[in-house]
């Protein structure tokens, strides 16, 4: 199963003009309610499941949506390691269609014919058997691809569109979304495709000659396989009745979406939604609760967001990912319970709450983006809580309330937001309670990469008693945490396997391979580096990939709005 990218903005769910449907923006296509109120990727997951025709399933999925996808495998029995995340958050950052199959292919080495299917279609006839594929596939010598008739009104530019030989089901010609007027063909190809073992290369040297992620698609792929002739694809024809979601009505789903329709409530005032933005620190960390000095910086490709929403009580709403309260089944609740705990952002919210109520009466990620939510609700301006108090202020939420292993570097970045050099000097910090925080140019940023592991540890562990030995006066502690930087041997001493955790060397490790610096970024379970040399960072890539971690390039994250040098491969 495949996922595609949206544009930034577009709901899952086009053209609805009546707005019963605003329950399911950000939903990913594929787990929309399909016929009798099933998710559709419940639909193909059953009919592959079922008839127990294939020696594994995999499910590719980008960095945003994974989240949902890993919560929808526990559920309904799909293995989670099954699920690959190709590590994209933005749509200009996607890897491409042929790239996450690739991605599938050569990280879990597979090494068989493969049947490929997009997770967001939708057969109307629920009997579907896809056993009649695959006799119709090993009856032909060569590939497979599904084709329906285009219904009327349907748009030949919408679709990769195909030419068949009525005699030989041979596909003689692809043109990928024609423009009107090109062809009078109305045969339209979608993702749901056959390849044979020995084809596989294929989509490596496919991807050689296409550098770019938007013509890293199937349509694409096709296009060059057919019209050069490389290899012999033939065509199936689906019964009437099928279709694509995101490109029909929504007719489907009316009865399906009443329920959620009836439970929408019209707010007299426009909800506040708020971001606070990754960071990965550079140098220095985490000396930030030392004493010391720290650069660290912003990104954009991941995000904590808040919206707050006027009502007549203050209600905190569970997010159905990161709070669950309804689960699949009882081993679905342990799976996610063993694996992430009892403590989702609910406790932050409720917190952040309580900590601002005392600020008033007076005079992570998720605190900062609610904090600015409440500021914005409540009028409260920049000489109300300036941002050096801003950044104590989500840290006593964190450390007073919840009694969370942190440091103030990580608030400091999230409220100057960009690239920030922070000296936390004992001398500063007892006399005005807060460091020296300067923002820096980032004009000239080189390119970094972060790797993390599909398991991520908490960073509280990785801080382990190395706080309470700083506080007893160690010697070895307090010296290392003096000349940080520079003491990369001693630092490590006191940092050791036990408590960094081996999965995190070894990733520091794997980077030295490709002489790539690497450090760890201030969060258990990743790595940040830098690499300048394009061809190591491909490769370094494929291999961070094949050893089981999710890779990508940072996107820097500016508060001015100016682009840095930085860029995705």
């Amino acid at each position: 199963f495949t996922e595609e990218w949206l544009p930034s903005g577009h709901s899952t769910i086009k053209n609805d003009a009546t707005g019963l449907y605003g329950q399911l923006t950000g939903v990913p296509k594929a787990l929309l309610p399909g016929i009798g109120g099933k998710k559709i990727l419940d639909f193909w997951w059953e009919t592959v499941n079922t008839r127990q025709l294939f020696s594994e399933v995999y499910l590719v999925t980008n960095a945003d949506k994974y989240k949902h996808y890993e919560r929808w495998a526990t559920a309904n029995d799909f293995p989670v390691e099954n699920v690959v995340n190709d590590g994209s958050t933005t749509l200009e950052g996607r890897l491409g269609a042929v790239a996450d199959l690739e991605l599938a292919i050569r990280s879990r080495k597979l090494q068989d014919d493969i049947m490929v299917i997009a997770g967001d279609m939708l057969c109307a006839d629920q009997n579907f058997d896809i056993a009649q594929v695959l006799r119709f596939f090993r009856s032909k010598p060569g590939e497979l691809a599904i084709y329906y008739e285009l219904e009327e009104g349907e748009k030949s530019s919408s679709r990769g569109i195909v030419e068949v030989c009525p005699e030989t089901h041979r596909i003689s010609r692809f043109l990928e979304k024609p423009q009107e007027g090109v062809t009078a063909l109305r045969l339209a190809s979608v993702v749901f495709y056959c390849l044979r073992k020995a084809t596989l290369p294929y989509l490596s040297d496919f991807l050689t000659l296409q550098p770019q992620a938007q013509d890293r698609t199937f349509g694409r792929f096709w296009e060059w396989i057919i019209n050069e002739e490389k290899l012999p694809v033939f065509g199936m024809k689906l019964p009437t009745g099928f279709q694509l979601i995101g490109q029909v009505g929504l007719s489907d789903y009316t009865k399906w979406l009443a329920h959620y329709s009836a439970q929408q409530q019209q707010c007299p005032a426009k909800p506040i939604t708020c971001r606070s933005y990754a960071r990965v620190g550079l140098m220095g960390n985490p000396s930030d609760g030392f004493n010391g000095k720290t650069i660290a910086m912003t990104i954009s490709n991941f995000w904590a967001e808040v919206t707050l929403m006027e009502s007549q009580a203050l209600v905190l709403l569970p997010h159905p990912l990161n709070d669950p309260t309804e689960f699949g089944s009882l081993q679905d609740l342990y799976c996610i319970s063993r694996k992430e705990g009892y403590l989702g952002g609910l406790r932050l919210l409720q917190a952040t709450c309580k900590k601002f109520y005392q600020f008033c009466s007076k005079q992570g990620a998720i605190v900062s983006a609610t904090l600015k939510c409440l500021m914005k609700f409540y009028n409260i301006t920049e000489s109300d809580l300036p941002k050096p108090t801003r950044a104590n202020f989500i840290l006593n939420v964190e450390t007073d309330e919840l009694f969370i292993t942190a440091g103030l570097q990580d608030r400091v970045v999230q409220v100057y937001e960009g690239l920030v050099y922070m000296d936390f000097s004992k001398q500063l910090m007892d006399e005005q309670g807060y460091g020296d925080y300067i923002p820096m140019d980032m004009s000239s940023l080189p390119p970094f990469w972060l790797a993390y592991l599909s398991d991520p540890s908490d960073s509280g562990r990785i801080h382990s008693n190395v706080r309470q030995r700083w506080l007893n006066g160690e010697a070895e502690v307090v010296e290392a945490m003096k000349s940080f930087a520079g003491l990369t041997d001693q630092a490590r001493s006191v940092y050791t396997e036990d408590c960094l955790g081996p999965g995190n060397l070894k990733m520091v490790q794997l980077a030295r391979q490709f002489g790539s610096a690497a450090k760890l970024p201030g969060s258990g379970g990743a790595v940040v580096g830098l690499c300048l040399d394009q061809v190591r960072l491909v490769e370094m890539r494929r291999a961070f990939q094949e050893a089981g971690c999710v890779f990508c390039v940072i996107v820097p994250y500016n508060p001015s709005g100016t682009i840095g040098t930085n860029s995705q491969d």
